[in-house]
């Protein structure tokens, strides 16, 4: 197992055994298997978060967790600690095709059973684009709709389905066959995709997959902070916490989830940590915003502080996303209102993502507040 680092390749996303150059350091992402951690492993990543990197873990919108700052001489105990947690993969590959989000609104063993199944089906699995993905979403209701995947196993009114991502209806399927279905379908994916990376896009160019979609998806809400069936939900601000405050949460196994938050599982009453959230109407989760500079050498901006200035001017039901470059990384999709960060100040962009064609180039932080509470604020 080598403890160096590859080169970036365009369209790389980063992993535990491939990890990510960045400003304060390399960044180590761990795909827990069910998007979930137990006790040991979570306070096992506080320990090594603190030991060989910065102390500071982001959570991602694929429920996989980041180890900033560690220094590529620290690999190979990173990767042996990983390994003895059961959370290294054999092989880059392998952890490539792992790519894995599980919904946090489940009981009993049917959505473990899947996603161990599925894993294991992966492991013969096609060669996909870095991006391609697959959601186990299996609970009473689908939650992850508005979440990154290819290939979803959901739940409809006469029991699973399979979807492929961009029809609107999916295939019947027992548990015992779904997961080699989703994998026949990924292998489908990956003979007829051309330069398609996405099964959206390949399905939006007039390419439909060989099944026999009949059954919607019985669609729910994404879980809020507070109090929630599965245990106390508590929201990571802009996706990141300290080592403490995982040591502090980790009192049961931790579901991760998409929107960046915590369920501490079949745990209910607790106290929120501090700097966590659990409040639903707390202005902070109306914005994204990604790590910015110095901690991102592509961002020539800070954006953090300046995303928890602004928070109050956004009005419930909106999203505003602060990014330090064009790449969009804390939320690819568009926003009611982008800032996007280009030498050293901001461009303005309405109903777009990062790249988008801005209103507005060059503005400093006084001119951005002049616009998000003037005439704009109503379209925001």
């Amino acid at each position: 197992m080598s403890g160096r680092v590859q080169g970036q390749i365009r369209g790389w996303c980063p992993g535990a055994l491939r990890p990510m150059p960045s400003g304060d350091g390399l960044v180590v992402r761990v795909r827990p298997q069910g998007s979930r951690l137990t006790v040991e492993q979570a306070l096992a990543l506080a320990g090594l978060a603190e030991a060989q990197g910065n102390g500071l873990i982001d959570l991602g919108t694929r429920a996989h967790v980041q180890l900033r700052g560690v220094r590529e001489e620290s690999l190979p105990q990173v990767h042996a600690a990983l390994s003895g947690l059961g959370l290294l993969d054999p092989d880059a590959g392998t952890e490539a095709r792992r790519n894995i989000l599980t919904t946090p609104c489940w009981d009993g063993p049917e959505t473990p059973a899947l996603v161990a199944a599925l894993e294991s089906a992966l492991a013969d699995g096609p060669t996909l684009p870095p991006k391609f993905g697959f959601a186990v979403d299996s609970g009473a209701e689908a939650v992850l709709g508005a979440a990154s995947a290819d290939i979803r196993i959901e739940r409809s009114r006469q029991g699973l389905i399979l979807r492929a991502d961009g029809m609107a209806s999916g295939e019947s399927v027992s548990p015992a066959e779904a997961p080699e279905r989703a994998v026949a379908l990924a292998r489908w994916f990956a003979a007829h995709r051309g330069e398609h990376t996405r099964m959206a896009r390949l399905i939006a160019s007039g390419l439909l997959p060989p099944l026999g979609a009949a059954e919607h998806p019985l669609q729910g809400p994404p879980l809020p902070p507070g109090d929630t069936p599965f245990g106390a939900c508590f929201a990571l601000p802009f996706g990141q916490m300290t080592a403490a405050t995982l040591r502090a949460l980790a009192v049961a196994p931790l579901r991760l989830t998409p929107w960046r938050s915590v369920v501490v599982e079949g745990i209910h009453g607790l106290p929120c940590p501090p700097g966590l959230i659990a409040d639903s109407a707390d202005p902070l989760l109306r914005v994204a915003a990604c790590t910015g500079a110095p901690g991102c050498a592509s961002a020539s901006v800070e954006t953090r502080a300046l995303a928890r200035r602004l928070a109050p001017l956004v009005p419930p039901g909106c999203t505003l996303h602060v990014s330090g470059c064009a790449k969009g990384c804390a939320h690819p999709g568009p926003a009611e209102a982008t800032l996007t960060g280009r030498d050293g100040r901001f461009d303005l962009i309405l109903n777009g993502p990062a790249n988008g064609t801005p209103l507005a180039r060059g503005l400093t932080e006084d001119q951005l507040t002049e616009r998000l509470r003037g005439p704009l604020a109503p379209r925001l």
